[in-house]
């Protein structure tokens, strides 16, 4: 009986520590968010207009569909369109369609846009650094993985 109420107590434990871990997780994602999203504000931009500048810029002069931009975000949004349309207007991207099937457009970034992030650069790297700069290198490099080993989980 004692193994039953030993491996009882174990999982509860067990269930605790998911618990926790997850709401550590969860308010230091918020914190980081708020941190960042004020700092964009003075900019104009949204964490998500951020986020797909940052991703188009990545692509480079090929671009990406509307698609393969909402696949590749942080937090995915309802109407990806209307997202780029803003940035578009904002002549921070452009949209060309493709002449042997208009239906399929590329979005890549002005260089508005890319002088915009030029500028972010250097203060969203001191935001980081405000945030978590105090962990060491060995303990950032671990706190990748495993948040990578949570996300992407079996």
């Amino acid at each position: 009986m004692s193994d039953l109420s030993s491996t009882s107590a174990l999982d509860q434990r067990q269930k605790r520590l998911e618990e926790e871990v997850s709401l550590e997780i969860l308010r230091t994602a918020a914190r980081l968010e708020h941190f960042l999203a004020e700092g964009l504000k003075a900019h104009g931009l949204t964490m998500t207009q951020y986020n797909v500048l940052r991703i188009l810029r990545g692509a480079g002069s090929s671009g990406l569909c509307r698609n393969d931009v909402g696949a590749r975000m942080i937090a995915p949004v309802p109407d990806a369109t209307r997202l780029i349309d803003r940035l578009i207007s904002a002549g921070y991207a452009q949209k060309d369609s493709n002449p042997d099937d208009r239906r399929y457009t590329t979005t890549r970034i002005t260089k508005e846009g890319l002088n915009l992030l030029a500028r972010l650069d250097e203060p969203i790297l001191d935001m980081h650094r405000s945030q978590i700069g105090h962990l060491s290198s060995d303990e950032l490099d671990q706190l990748a993985t495993l948040l990578k080993a949570a996300r992407n989980q079996p």
